[in-house]
């Protein structure tokens, strides 16, 4: 019999049981969520805050979670990536020409990694403009959430928010640079990279290397970060705009027989003029991949990294191309600009027509005035 004389029917015990099963899935569902919140990705195929409250209604966004989602949207298309390249599956086809004649190749690494980033942080930043290299299938449309938590080793840091008007920004998504190295499996090219511009200006660039584990990421206005690879359990860093980063400067660069780095595709274009300006003793070094050819200007921790002082491009390029790695160069001090010198505008047209020099750590406008006939070369 029950205490105090009241006596439970079976349906009172059933209702009873039910109330505590609830309660009891109540208190592991709410662990469970707390344990995705360390990946930062919710496994929830919907429901749930899909961004910041002041970006849902075109307010404002904050850098730093921007570049929290940025470094994990970059990753997370490396995986996809990787698991295609692995599998040997890649369902290549041609998209077209490009302009110098070339197959544009796109593969299922492209499309699936697109996806990932893509959705990742259109979920995340609903009122921001995204602009990515491959289409966007509605119909494929994946809901991943992210919580918004900002690592603590980060907050500790940057300690206020850097809220930017919404509809000032626009992203750029590669989701798979050199491809064309992709299919040839020449790895060590590939990267996956996200670009925020705020006014058409580079603020936060991510470019991560899939097959090395290797990712940078900078932004421009008041931070550098480098967060990604924990995603991936390797480590864990932070930088500042004004104490550097751990992707920095190499100590010394070759400004008057330089190695430049170019595109495998047309590096007999700028042989002939890099070797009429600088001398007999300058290095050409054809590559593939934006991200990777700016990552040779830089001092990072990959072995199978090669190494230059400049970086030219002198046809049409796509500017989730090049987004990313003018982000960080500029963070560090260097530049990226058209050959004839004037800086590059994130918003509007997806390319540019004036080619391209980056370089670091030298004077930017004085190898500008020493390349007067290369954009003439590279639209002839």
């Amino acid at each position: 019999m029950a205490p105090m004389g009241i006596r439970l029917s079976p349906l009172g015990v059933a209702v009873f049981c039910l109330l505590g099963l609830g309660v009891l899935y109540h208190l592991y569902s709410g662990f469970l969520a707390g344990r995705f919140s360390l990946f930062g990705l919710s496994s929830e195929p919907g429901g749930g805050a899909a961004g910041p409250a002041a970006a849902a209604d075109g307010g404002t966004v904050d850098l730093r979670e921007m570049l929290a989602v940025s470094v994990l949207a970059a990753v997370r298309g490396g995986d996809e990536v990787r698991r295609v390249r692995e599998s040997n599956v890649l369902h290549e086809k041609s998209k077209g020409k490009t302009r110098e004649g070339a197959e544009d190749k796109m593969t299922s690494g492209d499309v699936l990694s697109n996806r990932k980033m893509f959705y990742l942080l259109k979920t995340a930043f609903p009122s921001v403009q995204i602009n990515t290299e491959e289409h966007v299938d509605a119909a494929d449309q994946e809901v991943i959430l992210w919580d918004h938590k900002i690592p603590e080793d980060i907050l500790k840091e940057v300690t206020t928010p850097k809220e930017v008007p919404a509809e000032s920004v626009t992203v750029w998504i590669d989701p798979l640079d050199a491809t064309q190295e992709y299919t040839e499996d020449l790895r060590k090219y590939v990267t996956t990279m996200v670009c925020v511009a705020v006014n058409g200006k580079p603020v936060l660039g991510v470019i991560h290397k899939p097959f090395s584990e290797y990712t940078v990421h900078i932004a421009v206005l008041y931070f550098l970060f480098l967060f990604g690879p924990a995603v991936v359990g390797l480590m864990e860093a932070w930088a500042m705009v004004d104490g550097g980063s751990n992707v920095k400067a190499r100590s010394s660069y070759n400004e008057k027989t330089p190695r430049i780095v170019v595109s495998r595709s047309h590096s007999g274009m700028v042989r002939q003029v890099a070797l009429q300006t600088f001398g007999n003793q300058t290095t050409i070094i054809p590559a593939g991949g934006a991200g990777y050819k700016v990552l040779a200007l830089l001092d990072v921790p990959d072995k199978s990294q090669e190494k230059a002082d400049l970086y030219i491009h002198v046809t049409y390029i796509k500017k989730w191309d090049i987004c990313a790695g003018n982000a960080i160069l500029k963070a560090l001090g260097g530049h990226m600009t058209t050959l004839s010198g004037e800086e590059i505008s994130y918003t509007g047209s997806d390319g540019i027509e004036g080619g391209l020099l980056a370089s670091i750590r030298m004077n930017h406008q004085a190898l500008v005035r020493k390349l007067p006939d290369l954009e003439k070369t590279g639209h002839k």
